[in-house]
């Protein structure tokens, strides 16, 4: 797609530009444009997060210490310390406490998308509003955009369950369940209490807005397939005699 519209800028034609914003009023202009902002959400809601998880630590000298381990985008929470309760870490029974989990792969491949998405979108409205006719005509641009609208589908699919299995996870790695893994809380004359975590509504917004554009896309394959040869084909084939 990019290297066809590349080819198509460039070319003489790209002076057959005429600007119709009418075509944002049918389906395939208006998807568009939901698709592009929803895109926008998704990556904004999902990358843009930070949190941090708090305990209440009680050691040698220490009294109900706040310790706090801060995470963000993309949630690598293995690479997380917990702060000491105090210089001394607790007479030495305090030893670093990390965060257990790295779900950047996840995290990455869900905002990658959007971002893909949101750069695809522009560059396909680009083309509706100011190329509609020469879209139309060239058989080739509907179907590389059917092309790219059902592989898009697919993969909004399959990065938002992964995102929001990794997110399940997240959640579970930054609650009150942690307290039983964490060795120095074991030792004598220590006890931590889960405190507070940093609400997860973004990244659960975030969840959402990767359903709606799974819905988004794969409700607008037919739109997309409706302008291309394939489509007035079969038209064609069920009204001869």
């Amino acid at each position: 797609w990019c290297g066809s519209l590349l080819e198509f800028l460039v070319s003489p034609r790209m002076a057959g530009l005429r600007v119709d914003f009418g075509f944002l009023l049918e389906p395939l202009g208006f998807i568009k444009i939901l698709e592009w902002i929803f895109s926008i959400f998704a990556f904004a809601t999902c990358g843009g997060f930070q949190g941090e998880t708090t305990l209440l630590v009680s050691c040698e000298g220490v009294v109900n210490k706040t310790v706090t381990a801060a995470f963000a985008y993309p949630f690598r929470l293995n690479t997380v310390v917990f702060s000491a309760p105090d210089p001394k870490h607790c007479g030495g029974t305090w030893t670093d406490v990390y965060l257990v989990g790295n779900f950047s792969s996840s995290a990455q491949f869900f905002v990658t998308l959007a971002v893909l998405v949101f750069l695809y979108c522009i560059a396909a409205l680009v083309v509706y509003i100011g190329y509609k006719d020469l879209y139309q005509q060239n058989s080739k641009f509907p179907l590389t955009d059917l092309a790219i609208t059902v592989i898009t589908a697919f993969l909004w699919l399959v990065s938002t369950f992964a995102w929001a299995k990794a997110l399940a996870d997240i959640k579970m790695s930054t609650g009150t369940s942690i307290i039983p893994g964490i060795e120095s809380c074991k030792a004598p004359g220590t006890t931590c209490r889960f405190a507070s975590v940093t609400s997860m509504r973004t990244l659960n917004v975030s969840v959402v807005f990767g359903l709606l554009n799974m819905v988004l896309w794969g409700g607008n394959i037919w739109f997309v397939y409706k302008d291309t040869n394939l489509h007035k084909q079969s038209n064609r084939i069920s009204q001869s005699p």
